[in-house]
């Protein structure tokens, strides 16, 4: 395998990550990477506010793999600061390579040098692989999670 580099995405990377989001059986349902205007917007977001890093992994000049580092300070756990990892997609031509293990390594160090107590994530139900892969790294799945979508018209 070529070498890996992880760095924060620019506004350039962003056809890339949302390509990388929509390669799988879950993202081909979600996103649309046709029209990449929310994207841009998001991510204009996301690079203003240093408690988020969205992160990409490069080989040869091509991002393969992306995730997303947001800092959470709380009260909870005598106020300690929370890492949570989201929106982690490695290209199908670089999984099973070492790469996720690579760039959530990369991650749980970023928390580490910010003073974090913990890093978390959440993975959808059904991504058991996933779910294998994260244990070997020596995540539990200690919680239940729950979300709400919203209607953003109202």
């Amino acid at each position: 395998m070529n070498e890996i580099t992880i760095r924060a995405a620019g506004a350039g990377d962003v056809a890339a990550i949302v390509a990388l989001l929509a390669d799988d059986e879950l993202g081909r349902l979600r996103e649309s990477p046709e029209d990449l205007r929310p994207y841009e917007a998001a991510f204009a977001e996301i690079a203003g506010d240093p408690q988020h890093v969205l992160a990409v992994a490069e080989r040869d000049g091509m991002v393969v793999g992306t995730a997303q580092l947001t800092y959470l300070p709380g009260l909870s756990h005598r106020g300690a600061t929370r890492a949570q990892i989201e929106a982690v997609r490695i290209g199908s031509a670089a999984r099973g390579t070492g790469l996720g293990s690579t760039l959530i390594t990369w991650c749980v160090e970023q928390a580490r040098e910010r003073g974090c107590a913990m890093v978390q994530l959440t993975s959808d139900a059904g991504r058991t692989d996933a779910h294998r892969f994260y244990e070997r790294l020596g995540f539990r799945a200690s919680h239940v999670g729950f979300k709400l979508t919203l209607d953003p018209a109202h």
